[in-house]
């Protein structure tokens, strides 16, 4: 069964490869478009790294939850206004998320 999964899932994937190659190119030269495009992955990961600050586990399931994981971002945030750069924004907030469950 896991594997009929692997196989759909790849398939998928490949589908959706070709249909992104198949768009003509006058249709990817709307700027509105273009812009979309750049700031979706931005998006993207601006949601997955909101859910993993706050998401908590409660005794009766999941919780909105502030933990020492939403200072390591509010560190990050202050480093990234520094204009740090990336892998030294990582550090900071690591660093001080580990630093408050100590």
């Amino acid at each position: 069964m896991i594997w009929l999964a692997v196989l759909g899932c790849a398939l998928g994937c490949y589908l959706l490869k070709l249909a992104g190659m198949s768009v003509p190119e006058r249709v990817l030269a709307d700027p509105v478009l273009r812009r979309t495009a750049d700031l979706l992955p931005v998006v993207l990961l601006s949601a997955l790294v909101a859910v993993q600050v706050f998401a908590g586990r409660g005794t009766d399931g999941p919780v909105l939850g502030v933990d020492a994981r939403l200072a390591g971002l509010g560190a990050a945030f202050v480093a990234l206004l520094l204009r740090a750069p990336f892998i030294v924004v990582v550090f900071v907030a690591a660093l001080t998320a580990a630093l408050l469950r100590l």
